[in-house]
């Protein structure tokens, strides 16, 4: 497949090969159903490594538990209780623009962008919010069974992991569970599924505490492939206080994915490649 131009930078296929507000009630899982499609034939998994096209300067004492980008924006939730937030950050300097904090009973989680808004997770509290995307104002709250962990919209369904293999699908409308499917590969569940992103209808996510992004099929939850992201933040940064991968984003007009940690002092622009 050739690989395409986007702005100037040369894009691989791995872009392409992906496949071309009150208080709501609560999201229970009660009716909804693990979806188990028929058997499709196996897919080939791929491993990736990983290009470094851009370095982006990013608040080091952001605890990033999940990324967004749209419109030329970069939309950033971090976490940890006391310090947890919604941002909207400048994505050439790093620095922050507007800023929501949270109460402090909160740990914020992953966020994803929809239809003009914001939503965020929380950690333990069984609890997410929805705010303006432009003025940040919280405008209304919803409930989840769950912990939050990772969440996306895949363009009809917010997708929302919870630490575990299960990923679950929820309406937009009313944050109800329509249903939830097992991730797994050839050794069975995919566990600590974290940040989730959703490209060109295939699902990303964390694996939390490794250097790994998993692909994944949504339809049935197959791991499709894995991008290894070893050796991505240089290790005399560990001199500091740095913690694990977390947060991923996309620039739909662009193609440019983007890769970041918690604590991290850096954000990568980056293309995945085959090994």
């Amino acid at each position: 497949m050739a690989s395409i131009i986007c702005r100037g930078k040369l894009y691989v296929p791995f872009l392409l090969t992906l496949i071309v507000p009150g208080v709501i009630g609560c999201s229970c899982l009660n009716g909804a159903a693990a979806i188990k499609p028929e058997p499709a034939t196996p897919q080939p998994v791929v491993v990736y490594t990983y290009k470094v096209v851009n370095t982006f300067p990013h608040d080091r004492e952001a605890y990033t538990q999940g990324l967004a980008f749209d419109n030329g924006s970069l939309y950033e939730g971090t976490g940890g209780y006391a310090s947890s937030s919604i941002r909207k950050v400048d994505l050439e300097s790093g620095r922050v623009l507007q800023e929501y904090k949270l109460p402090t009973r909160y740990f914020g989680e992953g966020i994803t962008l929809y239809k003009g808004t914001i939503i965020q997770l929380t950690w333990k509290s069984n609890t997410g919010f929805v705010y303006d995307r432009d003025s940040l104002n919280l405008l209304r709250e919803f409930s989840y069974p769950t912990e939050g962990w990772g969440i996306t919209y895949d363009g009809n369904r917010i997708v929302m992991s919870d630490g575990t293999s299960n990923l679950y699908f929820l309406d937009p409308q009313n944050f109800n569970t329509t249903g939830y499917i097992e991730v797994h590969d050839k050794n069975g569940p995919v566990n600590k599924l974290n940040e989730l992103e959703y490209i060109n209808g295939k699902l990303l996510a964390n694996v939390w505490g490794t250097a790994n992004i998993v692909i994944i099929e949504p339809v049935d939850g197959s791991v499709t492939g894995w991008i290894d992201l070893s050796g991505l933040l240089d290790t005399g940064y560990y001199n500091n206080h740095v913690d694990v991968l977390n947060g991923i984003a996309y620039d739909a007009k662009t193609g440019r994915m983007f890769v970041t940690g918690k604590l991290w002092p850096l954000l990568f622009e980056i293309i995945p490649a085959a090994k």
